[in-house]
């Protein structure tokens, strides 16, 4: 294969073996559910069941703080019992939360709903994307991010406009509804799980000799720490979270809400234009990206992000205009493009770089930085923007792009070119040159991986 041929978007079906194409087959249904609800924590949990509003802010933050501590042990039961087992208890965890939920009329109750979502987030990451690693060839695993994450928009964004259109804070049996649709939404996957995809454990038994102890002992991610290709990947997804997610669910709506006086409404159409963003743009954007270097795609996304809060810095500085509206939405949309840029390029690279019977654990630590952000960035801009430091707080964003970008020149000198995104005759080029010893380490453990196996569960 040349270095400028690409293979074809409308050849990912055909090259999808059929346990990935059921893997992928319930993923817009299921983000239905979760779209049915995301939009109204704080209204159901204060104007419906009547908690204060400080009260609401606490539960909201109980899944991300149960989730970090779910993910280490996770990791490792993944890569022991299999990430198929993990998932259908992940699974049954959402739905038990999700019911708890709905009838949630105490506090307490409440608390235990969102710890039982918070577990089911901690296994949920590194499960599905250690299933993906196992049934998923590496070749097309770039193509497989790009096209989930298409459709787990699309099934947020169709699942926040069928609640648009039910919920009433005057009928609360709306949000029992919805909570219970959310609960209902994973029915189809764990149907697959159980069903057509029983055989597939995601499970790789360890070479001999490299079984390293105990389920859940603590030297397997210290050994995973000391890799010097994944610690530079483990920054860039803690720092895209941070300057990424974690501020469009928490700094972005503040800033817009507080500094650029836009109104609620506002701040939803936003949501809606990220969203059609990510859903028209991500098949056109991996066309583009495949077989280009996964590190100089990330310097395009630190770039278009740079541009989006900048647009959000300016827009506070207009407040209560209609600049100050078209800012906002304009950063939100250009946001969600740099996403179609992220999505592809890190989980690739994780599971590129792992160790078949050690992707529960390398997809593990990536969740943990994750949450670590998850919890961090909200509390940042929360503090921020609360003490009135509106333009430290966007030139903090923009300096974490600016980390970002070096921090991937970085990686690229010390991640193999396959888990890069290179074509094969690239690879080939690459690996005539002479290497750097972490380098060197990571490609020799690269080229002598035997290609994935997926055990079958008997």
């Amino acid at each position: 294969m040349s270095t400028t041929t690409r293979p074809a978007l409308s050849s990912f079906w055909h090259d999808l073996p059929r346990d990935g194409k059921l893997l992928l087959s319930t993923v817009a249904i299921e983000t239905l559910g979760t779209g049915l609800v995301l939009p109204f924590g704080v209204i159901y949990l204060h104007e419906v069941r009547h908690f204060p509003v400080e009260t609401a802010g606490i539960l909201l933050a109980v899944p991300a703080v149960v989730g970090m501590g779910v993910v280490g042990p996770a990791g490792s039961l993944i890569d022991r019992l299999g990430a198929r087992r993990i998932i259908l208890a992940g699974m049954t965890a959402q739905m038990v939360g999700n019911v708890l939920l709905a009838f949630a009329g105490t506090v307490w109750m409440a608390a235990l709903a969102f710890a039982l979502l918070g577990a089911a987030g901690g296994v949920f990451w590194p499960g599905f994307n250690a299933m993906i690693g196992a049934v998923v060839p590496s070749a097309i695993r770039q193509r497989y991010y790009g096209v989930n994450f298409t459709l787990v928009n699309l099934g947020i964004g169709l699942g926040g406009l069928l609640a648009g259109l039910v919920v009433d804070v005057h009928r609360p049996g709306t949000f029992l509804a919805v909570y219970l649709g959310n609960a209902a939404s994973f029915l189809a996957p764990l149907a697959v799980l159980l069903g057509p995809l029983r055989h597939v454990t995601g499970k790789v038994e360890a070479p001999p000799g490299e079984d390293d102890g105990p389920a859940g002992a603590s030297p397997s991610y210290l050994t995973l720490l000391r890799d010097g290709a994944l610690r530079p990947v483990l920054l860039l997804t803690f720092l895209s979270a941070f300057v990424g997610y974690a501020q469009m669910e928490a700094g972005f709506t503040a800033f817009a809400r507080l500094v650029g006086r836009v109104s609620p409404g506002t701040i939803g159409l936003a949501f809606a234009v990220n969203t059609a963003v990510i859903v028209l743009l991500q098949l056109f954007v991996l066309q583009r990206i495949e077989g280009r270097r996964r590190t100089r795609v990330i310097l395009v996304l630190c770039a278009i992000w740079a541009v989006s809060w900048s647009c959000l810095g300016v827009a506070g500085l207009v407040p209560g205009t209609f600049a100050a509206t078209a800012l906002v939405v304009a950063c939100a949309g250009i946001f969600g493009l740099g996403e179609t840029f992220l999505q592809p390029t890190i989980p690739a690279i994780t599971n590129d770089l792992s160790p078949d019977h050690l992707r529960g654990r390398y997809n593990a630590i990536m969740a943990a930085a994750f949450q670590g952000a998850a919890i961090a960035g909200p509390a940042v801009a929360g503090v921020m923007i609360g003490a009135g430091w509106h333009g430290r707080f966007i030139g903090l964003l923009l300096l974490g792009c600016a980390a970002m970008a070096w921090i991937a020149l970085r990686t690229e000198r010390r991640i193999p070119a396959a888990a890069n995104g290179a074509l094969p005759a690239q690879v080939a080029a690459t690996t005539a040159q002479p290497l750097s010893d972490d380098s060197q380490m990571s490609q020799e453990r690269q080229t002598s991986r035997q290609p994935d196996v997926v055990a079958l569960d008997h």
